[in-house]
């Protein structure tokens, strides 16, 4: 669902008002944080999808590692996962056996158990995961909290919605390179840049998934009550995407729902074009942390992601709110 139609629904919610509930849905924030000791809380999160790739083994990896992100996002640490499972009966079971044994394979490199889940038939598959993690209630990293002056830091390069559209559509191979970087960028756990972050604090953070970078920084900055001044040339992205979203049918529908949304929200200068708009609004599967770090931290952490083999990069600051929550230059 697009931005301003999720917020509509949950605007008719009754808020909770259980005071161990730390983070709830008011922030559209990654995950729940709930409270059940002085020092300890759970993270508890739910994403599931339809394939975006066509070898189910990948499919599983991909998923999982997107699944998990959203626990790594609030500094937590994931501990166990249920499965949810949609499948057609009219498909071969080893289907699904592989989709399983990917998301197994990604589960176990992140130290996580499979220790049940749920299945029904139906249409089209899709799969994902509800993941339960813990974190010390202080140590919680939110959506909100970003302060103006922060550095802000990407820690994947975007675009791999647009790639992976390419790949449904027949104009990229698998096996080209282009392929083989995006779905690398996606099976990519979040777990070393969610410990970076631990070890020096950091003011607030999100993962990049299906609002694209700017859907994602626009909930992050609104939400902290400051301004994002994102620097368009210093936003890593893969290089083919750029190329492949020229071609309308390599668009996924969100670009266009994210950048309605953002149409008054957003300033871009003019010299930003508009590939590079669409390539900001892409939605990704399993992207990068954005992490919003106080400047005398900055060297800090981007030292502490280096150690651990993370390519991050500074793309902007937080500033003092202004009439655009957002700003690309």
């Amino acid at each position: 669902m697009g931005l301003e139609a999720l917020a509509q629904v949950l605007r008719e919610l009754p808020k909770p008002t259980d005071p161990n509930i730390l983070v709830g849905v008011e922030t559209s924030d990654d995950a729940a944080v709930y409270r059940i000791a002085e020092n300890l809380a759970t993270v508890a999160t739910l994403d599931f999808f339809p394939p975006i790739v066509d070898d189910a083994f990948s499919f599983g990896e991909i998923s999982a590692a997107n699944s998990l992100s959203d626990v790594y996002a609030m500094g937590g640490e994931p501990k166990y996962a249920l499965s949810i499972v949609c499948f057609p009966k009219e498909l071969p079971l080893n289907i699904l056996t592989e989709i399983l044994k990917g998301a197994s394979a990604k589960l176990k490199e992140a130290g996580v158990s499979l220790v049940g889940g749920h299945s029904i038939e139906d249409k089209e598959v899709k799969f994902g995961l509800s993941v339960t993690g813990v974190v010390e209630p202080a140590k919680a990293v939110k959506n909100v909290g970003a302060k103006s002056g922060d550095a802000l830091i990407l820690t994947k390069p975007v675009g791999v919605g647009i790639i992976t559209s390419a790949l449904k559509g027949g104009a990229l191979k698998i096996d080209s390179e282009t392929a083989k970087e995006a779905l690398a960028s996606m099976k990519t756990l979040n777990k070393d840049a969610a410990l970076a972050m631990q070890v020096v604090g950091v003011n607030a953070c999100t993962d990049v998934t299906g609002f694209g970078l700017l859907g994602h920084a626009y909930e992050m900055a609104e939400g902290s009550g400051v301004s994002f001044i994102i620097d368009s040339k210093a936003v890593r992205v893969f290089d083919a995407a750029l190329e492949l979203v020229k071609n309308k049918k390599n668009r996924p529908r969100a670009i266009s729902t994210t950048s309605e949304f953002l149409k008054a929200k957003a300033f871009f200068a003019p010299s930003i074009s508009e590939e590079l708009r669409m390539l900001f609004a892409d939605p990704q599967t399993s992207g990068g942390l954005l992490i919003s770090v106080s400047a005398d931290k900055k060297d800090a952490l981007l030292a502490e992601l280096e150690k651990r083999g993370v390519k991050a990069f500074v793309i902007g600051h937080a500033a003092e709110k202004s009439a655009f929550t957002l700003e690309v230059r």
